[in-house]
């Protein structure tokens, strides 16, 4: 039974992956520990309360903490390799993958892109603009689990029209909700194309994997990194890097998705 279309192209998938973030642990810690308060307190129970409420606090001491989350993030950044600008070889296309996108609604007068999906389309067509390919391809598709949204590569080809990108070079694939579907599209539209395949540094090594597995031959150019060290560097001391912060805990769930997303691709067949 083919499981994709079931598993990675409705809200399931979406599912599983709240169902791993650090928020989510907090969240079921926290209702678990309001169950137990209600009634009267009994040994027993009172045990189970002492052990919910080191688990919250063992979650966002942890998962909060930039020094945890840097090297979270790190471990998986890097493992995308260096990209050597002054290499000459040429590619049949670049191929940028998307990021995210928000829809316009009440408030919000247009669709835009997450800062991510603008970071990796100036980076598609800064390499577009220095001779690398002759087209290039902009991958996502409306990954909305309910109702409707934007179509993420038809905004970002705007933004590239912007940058200074001719019309005619532009190709986009317009019907992906995640990273396997971007590859599996890409395919069918490039065919055995060589491609530069441009998105973010932790999304490195999952996205090339999977692109090789649709028999693409992809190198990978990492388009923004969250850690600024390796793993393993020196700690300069910065008692600011203990204290929980929010975007910390972003960039550990961010290294968490990535983490447990390869291994769910891996088990399935997919990588």
């Amino acid at each position: 039974m083919e499981m994709s279309p079931f598993l990675f192209g409705g809200g399931l998938y979406k599912l599983v992956k709240y169902g791993i973030y650090p928020l989510t642990w907090l969240s079921l810690f926290l209702v678990a520990l309001a169950f137990l308060v209600a009634f009267p307190i009994s040994p027993r129970r009172l045990r189970w309360i002492r052990y919910l409420v080191g688990s919250a606090i063992l979650v966002v001491l942890i998962f909060s903490s930039r020094l945890v989350s840097s090297t979270l993030i790190g471990l998986i950044e890097e493992r995308a390799p260096r990209f050597d600008d002054s290499i000459a070889k040429k590619f049949d296309a670049i191929v940028v993958l998307g990021g995210g996108a928000a829809g316009q609604g009440t408030l919000r007068p247009t669709d835009e892109l997450s800062l991510e999906s603008m970071e990796r389309t100036i980076c598609g067509a800064t390499l577009f603009s220095k001779g690398f390919a002759p087209r290039l391809l902009f991958s996502g598709g409306d990954s909305s689990v309910y109702g409707s949204g934007p179509e993420e590569s038809a905004v970002t080809k705007q933004l590239a029209l912007r940058l200074g990108v001719p019309d005619e070079a532009i190709l986009i694939e317009n019907h992906s909700r995640n990273t396997y579907e971007n590859a599996v599209e890409t395919k069918r539209l490039l065919g055995k194309a060589s491609i530069l395949l441009v998105t973010s540094a932790s999304h490195i090594p999952r996205a090339s994997a999977l692109f090789r597995k649709q028999g693409f031959d992809p190198i990978p150019y990492a388009c923004g990194y969250e850690a600024r060290n390796l793993p393993g560097s020196e700690w300069n001391g910065d008692p600011f890097d203990l204290i929980p912060d929010v975007k910390a805990l972003y960039t550990s769930t961010e290294a968490i998705v990535e983490l447990v997303g390869f291994m769910v691709y891996r088990a399935i067949g997919k990588l």
